[in-house]
């Protein structure tokens, strides 16, 4: 087979494995409430497989690279699930989506010019998780109304995370490890979900979801780090899958709180 084709045809087959998951992964949140919603939200689900991919075309000492990118950018991704919390409460999708996300590409840009390492990466995650649990934590308990999943929901979720992955894993060969850490972890996932509920039920309940995955956002960042400092001494198996474990160890624990009282 040519190399350009079998390219093609990796790549495909690379978007619609994780299309697939990430539907799947999204209708099981949608179903769990705010809190599971929020948690699953946030599970690298999107990211998780691009980075597998990452591993396979790269190596490990790439990803073990993206992923200190990965986490500074996960203070955007912190922030982009507050102001959608704060907003969605009186705002229409199309106002509360595009200052979001316009606010996203700015702080991307300002993450992408800085040199980043682990630490600092790691403190700024503190300091931006303080202020926006702090700030959503009253959003949080809303109910979520009992919902139908149509086809055409699950065709948009499944063609933006395809189109997410096909964009990411084609240029990741051109933007270096920064880059496609940023990219990594574009909160498509986040995205879609928003689109989804708040024309089904509204901003307040989305709202909560999100809300919600400020918390779970804590996950990805312990996930950040874990895969930094195992793939390269392990191997990106190794790595990816503790980092894997992490994120949902991260989810268990504050489910297992909540249901036994603790407001965290």
């Amino acid at each position: 087979m040519p190399p350009d084709l079998a390219f093609a045809f990796t790549l495909i087959v690379r978007m619609a494995i994780t299309a697939a998951f990430v539907v799947a992964a999204t209708v099981a949140a949608e179903r769990a409430g705010p809190l599971v919603g929020g948690l699953v939200a946030t599970l690298p689900l999107g990211g998780g497989p691009v980075y597998v991919f990452y591993a396979i075309d790269h190596g490990a000492q790439f990803i073990a690279a993206s992923a200190v990118t990965s986490l500074a950018i996960n203070n955007a991704n912190l922030i982009f699930a507050l102001i959608y919390a704060l907003l969605a409460q009186k705002r229409s999708l199309a106002f509360c989506l595009s200052l979001d996300l316009l606010l996203w590409f700015v702080i991307a840009l300002i993450v992408h010019m800085i040199h980043w390492t682990i630490l600092t990466a790691a403190l700024t995650n503190i300091a931006v998780f303080a202020v926006c649990y702090a700030l959503a934590r009253p959003l949080r308990f809303v109910s979520m109304p009992r919902l139908r999943t149509y086809w055409y929901d699950l065709a948009l979720r499944a063609l933006m995370v395809a189109m997410l992955v096909g964009f990411t894993v084609s240029l990741s060969f051109r933007i270096g490890a920064a880059g496609s850490g940023m990219l990594a972890v574009f909160p498509i996932i986040l995205i879609s979900i928003i689109l989804i509920l708040h024309r089904r039920v509204g901003g307040p309940p989305t709202a909560a979801v999100m809300a919600n995955a400020v918390l779970g956002l804590v996950g990805f960042a312990l996930a950040c780090v874990m895969l930094h400092f195992t793939a390269e001494p392990f191997g990106s198996v190794i790595g990816l899958s503790l980092a894997l474990a992490t994120s949902i160890a991260w989810s268990l624990i504050v489910i297992t709180a909540r249901r036994h009282g603790f407001d965290i």
